[in-house]
């Protein structure tokens, strides 16, 4: 599953996890936390939603309050600490505000940022307002920033819709502060069938290209992939390659997706441990 060459396996990092909650358990904190664990990852989580969802779309959704949500923050940095913080559901201005002021307020936390604005079934998780005050507040403290091809069109106001795009995309995020931005392709496809990530940073900018796999069961693609990345951060290894190590994760979980549900079905995060063709 990793190169054991890039990490110390030894290290077991911490990772706390600050996103909402999916009573599927395909995407959101459930799905963080089997991902940091199946990458030897120690997984804290801070909830900032409860959502009634299965693969057929969000029925319901609790937000919490932002001063509940950054007390999880606190009573774990506190105690337990975190090697790196990833945020995934954010839902709010007043949410994304105060998460972003506790993370300021703390010296050396790397953070992975999952824009989520949109869930499979196409219910929205993140006001329209808050996108500006994502932009301004959180993404600049980023140490990676994971948007999809309609996130990343939403926080630059320019069609993200072509390889071009993304890597136009990539640039113009990076000049809102990060220290790198991954634009992910899972919405696109060129002609030969092949699906690309644009990896970003300061002195490279990087293509990565893997055969789409043609399947319903990708609920949570993004949310994996950003906690794949956050808990090998965690141990140390390099930007690249975690980078590269998620990616595959994540193709071989769609592709052995255990075909759960009658709708966006989950991805199957154990697949590790089982012995597939």
């Amino acid at each position: 599953m990793t190169d054991t060459d890039i990490f110390d396996p030894s290290v077991l990092g911490r990772l706390l996890i600050v996103a909402g909650s999916d009573s599927g358990g395909g995407a959101g904190i459930q799905a963080d936390i089997k991902t940091a664990t199946m990458f030897g990852t120690y997984a804290m989580t801070a909830v900032t939603a409860i959502t009634v969802q299965n693969t057929l779309g969000v029925q319901d959704v609790l937000p919490l309050e932002p001063a509940l949500i950054v007390a999880q923050m606190r009573a774990v940095l506190d105690d337990i600490g975190a090697d790196v913080v990833k945020t995934g559901m954010l839902h709010s201005s007043a949410v994304i505000e105060a998460v972003a002021a506790e993370l300021d307020a703390r010296e050396g936390l790397q953070l992975v940022v999952d824009p989520v604005m949109i869930a499979k079934g196409g219910a929205s998780l993140l006001q329209a307002e808050a996108i500006q005050v994502l932009r301004n507040f959180l993404v600049p403290q980023a140490t990676l920033l994971t948007p999809n091809m309609p996130e990343a069109e939403a926080l630059t106001g320019h069609p993200v819709r072509t390889l071009d795009d993304q890597k136009r995309a990539g640039d113009a995020l990076m000049g809102l502060g990060p220290q790198a931005v991954l634009v992910k392709g899972g919405h696109g496809c060129d002609d030969a069938g092949q699906v690309h990530d644009v990896l970003v940073t300061a002195d490279s900018l990087e293509v990565m290209s893997s055969p789409r796999i043609d399947s319903v069961h990708t609920h949570g693609t993004g949310c994996t992939l950003a906690s794949a990345i956050a808990a090998l951060l965690a141990q140390g290894a390099p930007m690249r390659e975690v980078v590269s190590i998620g990616r595959d994760y994540v193709h071989d979980a769609i592709r052995t997706a255990p075909g759960f549900g009658k709708g966006h079905g989950p991805l199957n995060h154990m697949h590790p441990f089982q012995v597939l063709d």
